[in-house]
């Protein structure tokens, strides 16, 4: 009996459930508004084959497309804190880091949506889009992109 009394309470403590007045517990992760962009290097050629890069409302982020070896690269924007839920205008651009020429140019209205790192209830709370950055289609969702085997 004294097991079946204590269950509930051991679970209330284990996943930070607020009971009998107490506040829930936040984890202290931090986030950033962001939109990202990922991608397999594989897709864009040999090491560094690539230059990716981001602009989200007027605010850009370059690098290399990475080693092929490697299953994922990415890429982040940063936002103004308090963006909220809002559309951006987002471009992506790859050429070849050998003759400069356009692989990929792409531009889409990416819809932020609030994401919230340490449970609903608590602090901070971020607004993000992702994509993945597609060497024919361009910026498509990042749903599906797995590692191939």
């Amino acid at each position: 009996m004294r097991y079946i009394l204590l269950t509930p309470l051991l679970m209330a403590a284990l996943t930070g459930c607020s009971f009998l007045g107490q506040e829930t517990l936040c984890t202290q992760a931090d986030a950033d508004s962001q939109v990202s962009a990922m991608w397999r290097p594989a897709d864009f050629g040999g090491r560094d084959a690539a230059r990716i890069r981001l602009c989200v409302d007027g605010a850009c982020k370059e690098r290399t497309s990475g080693g092929a070896d490697d299953p994922f690269a990415t890429i982040s924007v940063r936002l103004p804190d308090g963006i909220g839920a809002s559309t951006v205008p987002v471009r992506l651009t790859v050429t070849s880091a050998r003759s400069g020429d356009t692989i990929v140019k792409d531009s889409v209205r990416a819809r932020l949506t609030e994401q919230h790192p340490n449970g609903a209830s608590c602090s901070p709370s971020a607004w993000t889009a992702t994509f993945r950055a597609h060497p024919e289609k361009g910026l498509t969702s990042p749903r599906g992109m797995k590692l191939q085997g």
